[in-house]
């Protein structure tokens, strides 16, 4: 395998604490993007850290901070900061699914359906004949306001029906129509309530108040470790929560330790559809942030763009470990292993925005982390998949350098990954925002 050798020096001590079983359990409560920004919160909460609003004055004291923009969230720590520059891990908090269209009911034959849409690359396939839940939320009204309401049902409530191997035309398989293929059947016989009147009802609410919605599909079945030796994952959304998981237990670790610069965790929706949104890694939302952050401790303008220029940010997404079934699909010279250690990813076409510097900057943090480093390169004849990486890149004038997690059957409904992995990943990602 084309991989770094595990450093001989010791390392730092630096420990972010992750587990697989710890990744399970944010994955099981983290069905949406919206469900991903409540659980982090839930977490930083309980280490000290305090939401701030957009639309309030921040405060001048050091401390811990989070805010917060419908799916994604920024967190830092000012307790100590000699120098005020920033050391970033971002992420996506948004998955491959099939999301509830606008006029979601229909009717086919006896059979009542939910209209549902791909959001992102979903392989399609992977979402045929499992057992689905809902999530996402509600815009309610309630007289002249209107408040977001998180909603999720784990039941198996909706399903949608592979064509019988019989019926197809060379019984190996089906081309996926995914306006008329991927609707969820819900029921059969007398149509029941409208759908979103059925979830109003089911949370409580007057199926009237509710003025808008997000909603969207998850696999009931939860998370699990397995193997012979437990030394897998199966999940759904390791694309990319298991970034959004690694990444916050990085941030617990690094602010109780010594950091160099201001620790920010940074994790955005969108990235699945381009990021091209008022809350997109293509938004306003890091160079906003990172501007108060400077305002609110007395800087001027002049203050951020300097600080800027000395920052440096880690874009965590997940990576194509080679799969032992199609090895050909893989570039021949960078073979990525399972459990064998974090991923920096290069593309010579920027698909990845890692440079030389950026591969210094985490080569460094995983010896110091005490794990081994591979190294990805995609295929030249294939085409190459892209990240937060070269968006915030261009966005903000930020170093950055992409890195990730080993997986295979990414984008499907449940990816793998190895348990050994979750581990080393995080270490790597707090070693590098301690700089």
């Amino acid at each position: 395998m084309a991989t770094t050798p595990r450093p001989s020096r010791p390392a730092s001590g630096l420990s972010a604490g992750a587990t697989a079983l710890g990744l399970c359990t944010f994955i099981d409560a983290s069905p949406s993007p919206f469900h991903v920004v409540a659980t982090v919160a839930v977490e930083l909460r309980a280490a000290g850290f305090v939401e701030v609003s957009e639309t309030d004055a921040w405060s001048a004291e050091p401390g811990r901070y989070f805010v917060v923009r419908g799916g994604s969230i920024v967190a830092w720590s000012t307790e100590s900061a000699p120098d005020g520059v920033f050391r970033i891990v971002g992420g996506h908090t948004d998955s491959p699914n099939l999301r509830v269209k606008q006029h979601p009911d229909l009717r086919s034959g006896d059979w009542n359906l939910v209209g549902l849409e791909p959001y992102g690359g979903a392989w399609l396939n992977s979402w045929l004949d499992r057992d689905l839940g809902i999530s996402g939320r509600l815009a309610v009204g309630t007289g002249s306001e209107v408040t977001d309401v998180l909603v999720r049902i784990d039941e198996p409530i909706l399903r949608v029906p592979q064509l019988a191997i019989h019926l197809s035309e060379d019984r190996k398989g089906v081309t996926l129509d995914p306006q008329r293929h991927v609707n969820a059947v819900w029921g059969t016989g007398n149509a029941p309530a409208p759908f979103v009147s059925h979830l109003a009802e089911h949370f409580g609410l007057d199926p009237n108040s509710v003025l808008g919605w997000e909603l969207m599909t998850h696999v009931v079945a939860p998370a699990v470790v397995f193997g012979v030796g437990d030394d897998m994952i199966s999940a759904p959304r390791l694309d990319n929560q298991g970034t959004c998981y690694s990444g916050t237990r990085a941030l617990l670790a690094a602010v109780d330790d010594e950091p160099s610069a201001i620790p920010v965790l940074a994790l955005f929706d969108h990235e699945e559809v381009g990021s091209q949104s008022d809350r997109g890694a293509g938004s306003d939302l890091m160079n906003t942030v990172l501007e108060r952050i400077v305002l609110a401790r007395g800087g001027g303008r002049e203050d951020f763009l300097r600080a800027m220029a000395g920052s440096i940010h880690a874009s965590g997404d997940m990576a194509h470990a080679t799969h032992p079934n199609y090895p050909e699909r893989h570039e021949p010279a960078h073979r990525i292993s399972v459990n064998g250690g974090p991923v920096l990813k290069v593309n010579q076409n920027l698909r990845y925005a890692t440079d030389a510097v950026g591969s210094a900057a985490f080569a460094l943090a995983c010896d110091r982390a005490g794990v081994p480093l591979q190294r990805y390169v995609h295929r030249a004849d294939l085409p190459c998949g892209s990240t937060i990486g070269p968006i915030l890149a261009a966005r903000t004038g930020l170093k950055t350098v992409d890195v990730g997690a080993p997986q295979l059957a990414m984008h499907s409904s449940r990816e793998l990954m190895g348990a050994g992995d979750v581990p080393m990943y995080a270490d790597a990602l707090a070693a590098f925002l301690v700089g």
